[in-house]
């Protein structure tokens, strides 16, 4: 599986002063929750000991084009910390896929999946927040729950993984879903929607369905087991 938490893209980067704390007070809110469901966080004994998950929302006009829709996003690393301040986010201005690039400023550098962030931004002027969280329950039953899959060829935080995106907004109705599983990114599952109540739903909804699954599996299981002992006792009993 692909390293985690590194930033792969050309990045520009000015130190600058904060966002306003009011403008994100709601995405502040969801990602405490994910945070607190382990959909973001850090572990040392998970994909390198390396933070995951990033939240991020768009704070510019509704009609900014395509490349330049500018939105905060979690700063890098920031995964083990249970609550965000202002400090914690940076502010993309600008980004490029065909040239994997992507110009920032802030306190802190942006998430290493701030490209990814800013091709969904682009695929739809009414998406408003993008939340990527780490979650094996959902990645692993993406198949059942009719959830989209990028590549495994395509890696996080680059061109290949921004045309992956594409790919699966075109094709299979990622925008009527609003969910995607990253195949080649272990565990990686992105949300967005037109606020973050919306997109941090569906991904509820998901994580429910899949544990929903799971359970569903296990207890197939148990009753195939329970039967397959029921007759190995009938059979001995000849």
């Amino acid at each position: 599986m692909q390293e985690e938490g590194v930033i792969k893209f050309d990045l520009q980067f000015i130190e600058s002063e904060p966002v306003a704390g009011a403008s994100i007070a709601e995405l502040n809110t969801w990602r405490r929750i994910l945070w607190q469901l382990e959909l973001i966080g850090q572990d040392p004994d998970r994909y390198g000991g390396y933070g995951y998950g990033n939240v991020s929302q768009r704070i510019g006009r509704a009609d900014e084009p395509a490349g330049q829709r500018r939105f905060v996003i979690s700063g890098t690393q920031t995964g083990q910390l249970p609550e965000l301040g202002v400090d914690h986010y940076s502010i993309v201005n600008a980004y490029d896929p065909a040239s994997n690039r992507v110009v920032a400023e802030g306190p802190l550098k942006p998430s290493s999946e701030s490209l990814t962030h800013g091709v969904i931004y682009d695929l739809d002027a009414s998406i408003r927040v993008v939340l990527h969280v780490h979650s094996p329950d959902i990645w692993q039953q993406a198949g059942e729950l009719r959830i989209p899959v990028t590549d495994a060829g395509a890696d996080y935080g680059t061109p290949a993984m921004a045309a992956e995106v594409r790919r699966l907004y075109q094709t299979y109705g990622t925008d009527r879903t609003g969910i995607f599983s990253m195949g080649g990114h272990e565990d990686g599952i992105v949300s967005f929607g037109v606020s973050a109540g919306e997109a941090g739903s569906v991904l509820l909804q998901s994580l429910a369905a899949a544990l929903a699954a799971r359970q569903k599996y296990a207890s197939k299981t148990n009753q195939t087991q329970e039967t397959d002992s029921y007759g190995q006792r009938r059979r001995n009993s000849y």
